[in-house]
């Protein structure tokens, strides 16, 4: 048995907490990295651990480990981080959220106006099922370390309200709007979540519901944003986002897009070999 760690790590947000070699453990299982290899990447971070060392030196290092090894690997582990770089704006969020419903069997819209008893609305995700529809609000932070407190839920369950009011009014409408949702790349605070449950919201996160959050259908079903890509650079995945190129998937489909990036043919082949490795879940 291993003897606790008694070393302090500085979270995003500014917080103190214990290094736990079981989270790094976890964290790395999601690359793909073989047991073997995440003990080797363990036991070296464990050796440069200091008193107060942030998590995003500790990140930093596994990464970077993991990279040198395959970069396949470190794509996987990036996959928070990348989720952030979808940003400054929440629209790519909003279209990634909006992937992942539909690969999971849902018919969906992204910026729809819908009209309220009292105001329209601009909905950031409609998913329709079975003739039920829900209605989904995304919230984006493009800072890590803000999580969503109770203030998000309440405004979000409002305007679900608003419009599921009128939307009843329709005796041509067959549709049943049953769900409200709340979405966001961070995590909720433990207020939000009591309330959420309360008004009846769906709320999902980075890692809520437990083994459904976000990390968890994008690993089960492949759908990596273009962003964990350690591969192409910065400008190319603006490039590619600027046109609505969310997923590893949608490039992988439509690889003539690397050809109007310039890209050399030995990096594009490099390129198409990490899209195929990512998009089989």
């Amino acid at each position: 048995m291993e003897p606790t760690m008694t070393i302090e790590v500085t979270k995003s947000s500014g917080e103190k907490a214990l290094f736990s070699l079981d989270k790094l453990r976890n964290s790395l299982k999601y690359s793909g990295a073989n047991h073997n290899l995440i003990e080797a990447i363990v036991s070296k971070v464990k050796e440069e651990l200091y008193e107060g060392i942030s998590t995003q030196e500790i990140y930093n290092r596994a990464f970077a480990l993991l990279k040198r090894n395959k970069s396949v690997f470190a794509s996987k582990y990036k996959l928070k981080k990348a989720i952030y770089e979808l940003g400054p704006t929440g629209f790519p969020f909003e279209r990634f959220v909006a992937a992942i419903l539909t690969y999971s069997g849902y018919t969906t819209t992204v910026g729809e106006i819908l009209n309220g008893i009292c105001v329209t609305h601009e909905i950031d995700v409609i998913a329709e099922k079975n003739n039920k529809a829900a209605i989904i609000e995304c919230k984006f932070h493009s800072e890590e370390g803000r999580n969503c407190n109770v203030k998000i839920p309440l405004y979000i369950h409002s305007r679900y309200r608003d419009v599921k009011t009128f939307w009843e009014t329709k005796s041509t409408e067959k549709r049943i709007i049953d769900k409200g949702w709340v979405v966001t790349n961070t995590r909720f605070t433990s207020d939000a979540i009591a309330y959420g449950h309360c008004a009846g919201l769906y709320l999902l996160s980075w890692d809520f519901p437990q083994k459904e959050g976000l990390k968890d259908r994008t690993d089960r079903l492949g759908l990596y944003p273009i962003t964990v890509s350690t591969l192409l650079t910065n400008k190319e995945k603006h490039y590619l986002l600027n046109r609505d190129v969310v997923l590893c998937r949608q490039l992988w489909k439509e690889q003539f897009l690397l050809d109007h990036l310039g890209i050399s043919k030995s990096r594009k082949t490099s390129i198409i070999n990490e899209l195929k490795q990512l998009c089989n879940p």
